[in-house]
């Protein structure tokens, strides 16, 4: 059967996924009876609450005898890591575009990435029967794109189809039957090209692995596609690392292929195709897998390196263990260097004190997913500040600066380019995009977009729409200033009484309501001042045998601030934590005991 690989990129939310569910459902993968998943490549319960694409993953369809195999790839580029690996193993990509949208600052993120790699793509305009599309318009900044990225002559002369995903169909012309995606799988077979790997059937078998999985019945997985040879099961193989050295020889226990959206064992795997492999206990990603007699290993992709690092550590406050049956630092250790091995864009060290791990990786979201993932899994952890990771280059100071795309309410556009100078933002460019609407694009420190998603939110109330992806490194633009308001300090441990919260109420905004149970040194407020303040959230009303008329009615407390993970990590100082347990999210300072805050404040200031 002939085979083509393709990776579907797009930016977040611009419709890959629901896309491809309509390709699966019109290539016949379901039993007429049978009941469909929205979204059926979004497995993770993480990826269905949040709605976005976290880990690639591969499908297949057969269209007229070809086998298409399909890869739907993340958008963020804080999982970056994934589509620079998942790019190697394909020889095309449909690049979607939301013909309301147009290109998108993600998209030219894994765009760049595909041109670089020589992949020609095909563009499909999504959402073209959306009462705001402009389709000519979005082509056009397409080709711009293109043009801007360096694509050669045959990149910028790429096919266009107009689609909607959701609808399920795609045409060559906007007037168009609109009635079936025909035209985008007969594009797909006639333009993109059969993998070259075809022709070395007849080779040693190679194989870059880009992916690992775990499986609890089969052990390590490795996913790749199969470079040259064929591999049978039981064949006896070996690992090669990047440099050609040996890391293992085993013997093949299962070969797994992608089938619509389960995998199948198959007895033989053959070049060109996409597979997955077990029975290695130590090969990993971007090892080779190849038969005894090679001894050259296959080039891997380059990975771009960490921006930011946090803190993990155990979870040492007064209500530690209450929560989760993680807590142990070996469990978390093992935990993380687990993540490490599957997730070539994450670091994991280890600190001086073996209490805490330096998790080193690309931004906020990934390392916010990965914590989420931990506390559902029954971990406790206390977490830190992200802090920028700096290089040294020809004696200069380097720090990661990011493109930060936004549209915003034209009205609101005076405060977001005033927020962004604060942060040594530079502006590149403002213009209307659409009615009303302002985009504006700045290159902005990676240290000043720590925190600033939430601030941006409340400061365009809810309507702003910011997107950002690594630009460059740059020589260091000096300080930024930090959070300005201080924060109110529970001085006592016990259950939170309405009637204390309501007198503090005056002092600042509340993060906690009434009946909850609190420790000294937990952060309980943001206080309306400069300075922290230390206050007792547990005083009750002094009790007397007078009845006031009017004084006794029930207190009615202000909602308190509730945090998400994120925006906790992003809230906190560098003298703070976020303590995260299964069914709970608490800020902490560092130093739970007041007189050893006062004692590591002096220190800092000598």
């Amino acid at each position: 059967m002939e085979l083509r690989n393709i990776a579907i990129i797009a930016h977040v939310d611009h419709g890959k996924t629901t896309l491809v569910d309509e390709m699966l459902k019109q290539s016949g993968i379901y039993r007429d009876n049978e009941e469909t998943v929205e979204r059926a490549m979004d497995s993770n319960d993480l990826e269905r609450e949040r709605g976005i694409t976290i880990l690639a993953k591969a499908t297949s369809v057969v269209w007229k005898g070809t086998r298409i195999n399909i890869v739907d790839t993340p958008g963020h580029a804080d999982f970056g890591g994934e589509v620079e690996r998942i790019l190697s193993m394909v020889d095309g990509v449909v690049l979607l575009v939301d013909a309301a949208e147009g290109p998108m600052p993600q998209t030219k993120f894994v765009t760049q990435k595909a041109l670089a790699q020589g992949l020609r793509p095909i563009v499909v305009l999504n959402k073209v029967d959306k009462a705001d599309a402009e389709p000519d318009r979005a082509l056009d900044e397409c080709f711009d794109l293109f043009v801007n990225l360096d694509a050669s002559d045959a990149q910028l002369d790429f096919p266009t189809l107009y689609a909607s995903g959701r609808a399920g169909w795609a045409d060559e012309t906007l007037d168009g039957p609109r009635k079936d995606l025909h035209a985008l799988f007969d594009l797909i077979v006639d333009y993109v090209p059969a993998p070259e790997q075809e022709q070395h059937r007849d080779q040693p078998f190679r194989m870059l692995a880009t992916t690992l999985a775990a499986d609890p019945y089969l052990g390590r997985l490795l996913t790749g596609r199969v470079e040259s040879g064929t591999l049978k099961v039981g064949a006896s193989i070996k690992a090669l690392s990047r440099d050609g050295s040996l890391i293992e020889n085993f013997r093949v226990t299962k070969i797994l292929a992608f089938r619509g959206l389960t995998q199948q064992a198959i007895d033989l795997a053959e070049a060109g195709d996409i597979v997955s492999v077990a029975g290695m206990t130590k090969a990993t990603v971007a090892d080779t897998l190849c038969a005894p007699e090679v001894s050259a290993a296959i080039p891997a992709q380059p990975i771009d390196p960490p921006t930011i690092t946090v803190t993990f550590g155990i979870n040492d406050s007064p209500l530690a263990g209450k929560d989760g049956d993680k807590v142990q630092s070996r469990v978390i250790r093992a935990r993380l260097m687990r993540e490490a091995e599957t997730n070539v864009a994450i670091r994991v060290t280890d600190t001086p004190g073996g209490d805490a791990f330096e998790v080193a990786g690309r931004g906020e979201l990934q390392m916010g997913v990965l914590i989420e993932n931990m506390r559902r899994e029954g971990f406790e952890l206390s977490i830190s500040r992200p802090q920028v990771l700096f290089r040294e280059e020809n004696g200069k100071r380097l720090e990661p600066v990011e493109e930060v795309t936004i549209d915003v309410d034209d009205e609101y556009s005076g405060v977001v380019i005033e927020k962004l100078a604060a942060r040594k933002g530079e502006m590149t460019e403002m213009r209307p995009s659409g009615v009303g609407k302002t985009r504006i694009i700045a290159h902005v420190p990676s240290r000043g977009l720590i925190g600033y998603h939430g601030e941006f939110l409340t400061d365009t109330r809810g309507t702003g729409v910011l997107n950002r992806v690594f630009h460059e490194w740059a020589p260091y633009k000096g300080a930024i200033p930090g959070r300005r308001a201080g924060v109110l300090i529970s001085m006592e441990s016990g259950v939170s009484v309405a009637y204390a919260l309501y007198n503090l109420e005056e002092r600042g905004k509340l993060f906690i309501g009434a009946q909850v149970q609190v420790y000294q040194g937990m952060i309980i407020g943001e206080h309306s001042r400069g300075n922290d303040l230390e206050v007792n959230p547990l005083k009750g009303k002094k009790l007397t045998n007078v009845r006031a008329s009017g004084t006794d009615e029930a207190v009615r407390l202000t909602t308190p601030i509730r945090f998400s993970l994120e925006e906790a990590i992003a809230y906190i100082d560098t003298d703070e934590l976020v303590e995260v347990t299964p069914k709970a999210i608490r800020l902490r300072k560092r130093h739970l005991d007041p007189h050893e805050r006062k004692r590591e404040s002096r220190k800092m200031q000598d």
